[in-house]
């Protein structure tokens, strides 16, 4: 399956930006805390290894492990989950887990060794305070990093060290699985503890020999082994010792040899114990002081008989591969007890600071660069060789002085002639060393005086420069100038963007150096991207001369998930060559138009059609407000996000509510009372009242009806809200109130009856 990185996480909260690094494992992204608005690192496993078992483990391990630290040198950890995907390949649904860090802005001490290849004394050991500081925490919290390496040192731009990628790390009850049969070795070989390349439990003083070999490599500017393979490092790891840091780099100070020493053992007994004391030690040397530094063997050969012999058996053995195996009168001599006769010329103790002469390869961190068998080395030998025999005869003088004197002198014959055998055998191999040095240093100094006189080292130029003075120092060095335009930098008109030769190499005398000058910003049309993935979109920009900045999500109608919708600035725009351009990624939903309503209900579906959704038209309530026929309401509202093709269903209206009448018939009220009248017109649903001036008395008689001021003359349909309004004249008396009300009987019976008609 192919590698797939998602382009938000968590439900959007984290958008995934450009790659930071990555190893076989995952990959390590620049990413954004939408919910926080910081800048975060998102470690996220390769989408290929998703269903491997063993890398899950893992990388859950490794989240496990770094939650529970907190130290500032170590990197933090904001949070982690998993994350469900499909495979565009497969269609299968993969759980890819991340682990979302905090972004440490810098470079990796692996980087800045690249660049510098040693580092000083003082920043040595302020890198080394850091590391060692977060190996005591995370030790201290019962967490092995297993992979203490330059690259998993990140140096942020304030200066601070931090630790990072605890990606094999363990915890120390699950120590005894590292290097099993499933798993493998783990870890890098150039900095592998010899345990860990064996394959045997490790603990925390692997991490701390894991850590020498970084401080060898700061030193130095070399790991303390190399070879052609994995295999061939890791087997150095166990079986040799590296070279002292001063014979490389004379200068050092000789302590970084003990220091070494001590922390890269073989024998990891004879190493710090925990980081704390190797903190220590640093810190010692880092404030000016000497620490001293117990089980390194610094002390000169002790003499006497018996710790002559004692040193030539242990040479033997370690020439043969085995073991030395200490004599009892130097182990008497480590522990300070008195020595047996012959064991020291007078002295009857050695002092306990005093370690073994021989060095075996269990403890020795170091070989030396000199050159074996020297005369010096060849003369100690044959006196150690002498005395140690001198010493076995001694016990048998007095049982037999005769044969004593006897193979006293045997002896001394035949070490004399192995001795002027062996000088005879060095001069002869010396000479030849010396004479082949000497025709050496006679071609090399020949060639070397031609080619200098031949060759010059090409200037240095510099964006400070100009024009002129490029060409004024490139000519007094002796070489032909030739400006050059540079088109596809951003840097401001006639700025140095580059030179060949570059400067310091050394060229010969007379030949040509071209220096370019920058054209200026170039303005260019931002190319059309959109559709692309992401991958596709940046290599486009890119080679239009663009940077690209942030990658955001959002919702599109028309563009596949994961493709570009767009960029910012838009595309066939013009931006200078150089500048940042920022994309947008589909993701996967459409937003539901704005706009819709108010708009007709054919209007609105065709803008939903051209959008790729489905209309649903539903006939809403009346509205003051929205036309009949017009959207009233949409749902999903506008501007949701929702699946693209959704269904979004249009409310639309019936317009204003229509006006409800009453057939109103003036002839039934005029002529009746007034109490008459305005009784029936109540039943109709209306308030009738009279008009200024006119009577309310019981007598008084309904001369005319008005409904909202417009006098009613003939039947005609009035607003059942209307006002109505009577104009009466008075009564003529008590026979006209009777007849009145007994017309207003009938005119009541009337009246019921055209209501109900």
């Amino acid at each position: 399956m192919s590698i797939f990185t998602p382009s938000t996480l968590s439900r959007g909260r984290y958008t995934v930006g450009e790659l930071l690094g990555h190893g076989g494992m995952a990959e390590v992204r620049k990413g954004i805390d939408t919910r926080l608005g910081r800048t975060v690192a998102i470690k996220i496993m390769r989408s290929d290894l998703a269903n491997d078992q063993t890398f899950l483990k893992r990388f859950r391990l490794e989240a496990r492990s770094i939650a529970l630290l907190n130290n500032p040198n170590i990197v933090s950890i904001f949070d982690t989950d998993e994350e469900e995907i499909t495979d565009p390949d497969t269609g299968n649904t993969l759980r890819l887990p991340f682990i979302v860090m905090e972004y440490v802005k810098g470079q990796t001490l692996r980087d800045i060794l690249k660049v510098n290849g040693t580092l000083n004394q003082r920043d040595t050991s302020q890198i080394m305070l850091g590391m060692l500081n977060a190996l005591e925490y995370s030790h201290r919290m019962g967490i092995i990093h297993r992979d203490i390496k330059p690259g998993n040192i990140m140096i942020s731009e304030q200066g601070a060290v931090k630790v990072m990628d605890f990606g094999i790390a363990r915890m120390m009850d699950d120590s005894a699985a590292t290097l099993t049969q499933s798993q493998g070795v783990v870890g890098t070989a150039q900095y592998l503890s010899p345990e860990q390349a064996r394959g045997e439990v490790v603990d925390t003083r692997s991490d701390l020999y894991s850590a020498g070999c970084v401080l060898y490599e700061m030193l130095t500017g070399r790991p303390p082994f190399t070879g052609d393979s994995a295999v061939a490092i890791a087997y150095q790891h166990v079986s040799e010792t590296a070279t002292k840091p001063t014979d490389i780099i004379p200068a050092l100070n000789p302590i970084w040899d003990a220091v070494c020493a001590k922390a890269m053992a073989k024998d990891r007994t004879q190493r710090y114990a925990t980081a704390a004391q190797f903190r220590k030690d640093i810190a010692t040397i880092a404030a000016g002081g000497t620490p001293a530094i117990e089980g390194v063997d610094r002390v000169a050969p002790l003499a006497g008989a018996g710790a002559a012999a004692a040193g030539a058996a242990g040479a033997a053995a370690a020439a043969a591969g085995a073991t030395a195996v200490m004599p009892a009168a130097n182990a008497a001599g480590m522990n300070g007890t008195a020595g047996t006769p012959g064991a020291g010329a007078g002295s009857g103790t050695v002092p306990p600071t005093q370690a073994l002469p021989q060095e075996t390869t269990a403890t020795r961190a170091f070989d030396s660069l000199d050159f074996p068998g020297t005369f010096g080395e060849d003369m100690n030998d044959f006196e150690d060789a002498s005395m140690a025999n001198l010493a076995h005869s001694a016990a048998d003088v007095n049982s037999n002085p005769g044969a004593a004197a006897n193979s006293r002198t045997q002896q001394r014959q035949a070490a004399l002639a192995e001795k002027q055998k062996k000088r005879r055998k060095a001069i002869t191999i010396w000479s030849c060393v010396a004479g082949a040095v000497i025709i050496l240093a006679a071609v090399l100094g020949w060639w070397f005086l031609g080619r200098a006189q031949a060759s010059a080292t090409v200037p240095t130029i510099t964006a400070s420069m100009t024009q002129a003075q490029a060409k004024d120092a490139v000519e007094r060095a002796g070489f032909v100038f030739q400006a050059e335009t540079d088109s596809e930098s951003s840097e401001d008109a006639g700025t140095f963007t580059k030179q060949d030769p570059a400067g310091g190499a050394s060229a010969r005398r007379g030949s040509t150096v071209r220096v370019w000058f920058s054209a200026g910003p170039q303005s260019t049309a931002v190319p059309d991207v959109s559709g692309m993935t992401q991958s596709a979109a940046r290599q486009a920009l890119e080679k239009a001369g663009f940077k690209v900045g942030s990658v955001s999500s959002e919702d599109s109608d028309s563009v596949d998930k994961d493709k570009v919708t767009r960029t910012d600035p838009a595309s066939g725009s013009n931006a200078t060559r150089g500048s940042t351009v920022n994309l947008y990624i589909a993701s996967g939903n459409a937003s539901v138009p704005t706009g819709l309503t108010g708009q007709t209900q054919q209007d609105a579906t065709k803008i939903l059609q051209d959008h790729g959704f489905t209309a649903v038209v539903r006939d809403g309530d009346y509205s003051d407000d929205v036309p009949a026929g017009s959207v009233m309401t949409v749902d999903p509202a506008e501007g949701t996000s929702v699946a693209r093709g959704s269904s979004v269903t249009l409310v639309v209206s019936k317009g204003q509510k229509p006006q409800e009448t009453v057939s109103l018939d003036p002839s039934r009220y005029v002529g009746q009372s007034y109490r008459n009248a305005t009784w029936a017109l109540g039943v109709l649903g209306f308030t009738a009242s009279a008009q200024n001036g006119s009577s309310t008395d019981d007598s008084a008689v309904v001369t005319h009806i008005y409904a909202n001021g417009t006098e009613v003359t003939s039947t005609t349909d009035v607003p059942k809200d209307a006002t109505i309004t009577l104009a009466t004249r008075a009564g003529s008396g008590s026979s006209n109130s009777s007849t009145s009300n007994s017309n207003s009987g009938s005119t009541t019976n009337q009246q019921n009856g055209s209501g109900t008609n």
